[in-house]
């Protein structure tokens, strides 16, 4: 006869319970910056938020910046897409748009540029910022690009792989934001994404037109 299975069998709980930790502690981190701003904010306030033990945090996060770093990244993936408008350029103002909103966010504003000048010095804290936001949001140029030539915007030799060229029109775009809102603090609204758009879709000849 077959072996009695066991009648209580064990479950395998670890890992749901460590995403769902983990998403707590993002959450936490986030309405700590939102309160208390970069500088206030410290591991032993966001453990006690988000209901878990010091040693949780420090088992997942070598300190404070990669710790911000990766509750930025989450409301990058949760916040920035790139939904259909139709156009190539009704599509770049929507993501310029939402972008901006992100950006414009209490806790992204209390804290993006502090971990981005605390990685001036810190090159390990530099490819994180690299591959948990940057790198994590190109996917948006290659869906929009590769749209943009279903449609007929851009030829077929346009879509043939160019990581240099994605590179540089994520960087033109991302660039002229963070600019816009973090360094002159002016308004991202309809009217400046759909200039930026002409311009990008354009290029330097619409600039009079822009």
């Amino acid at each position: 006869m077959p072996p009695t299975p066991p009648a209580h069998p064990q479950r395998r709980t670890g890992r749901p319970r460590s995403a769902e930790a983990d998403r707590a502690i993002l959450d936490a981190t986030r309405e700590a910056l939102v309160e208390l701003g970069y500088g206030g904010l410290t591991l032993g306030d966001v453990a006690a938020r988000a209901g878990v033990a010091k040693t949780t945090l420090y088992r997942r996060w070598a300190g404070k910046n990669e710790l911000v770093v990766d509750a930025l990244a989450a409301l990058f993936d949760e916040h920035l897409e790139l939904p259909d408008r139709g156009s190539l350029r009704a599509d770049i103002e929507g993501v310029v748009l939402r972008f901006a909103a992100v950006l414009d966010r209490p806790e992204t504003r209390t804290s993006l540029m502090a971990v981005v000048a605390e990685a001036g010095h810190d090159a390990a804290l530099r490819e994180r910022i690299r591959a948990a936001i940057v790198d994590r949001q190109k996917h948006l140029v290659l869906l929009g690009r590769a749209r943009a030539q279903r449609r007929g915007e851009l030829p077929d030799g346009d879509g043939a792989a160019d990581p240099a060229r994605d590179d540089l029109i994520f960087d033109v775009v991302a660039g002229a934001v963070v600019h816009r809102v973090m360094v002159s603090s002016e308004p991202v609204d309809p009217e400046w994404a759909d200039r930026l758009a002409r311009l990008l879709v354009g290029g330097l000849t619409a600039a009079p037109d822009c």
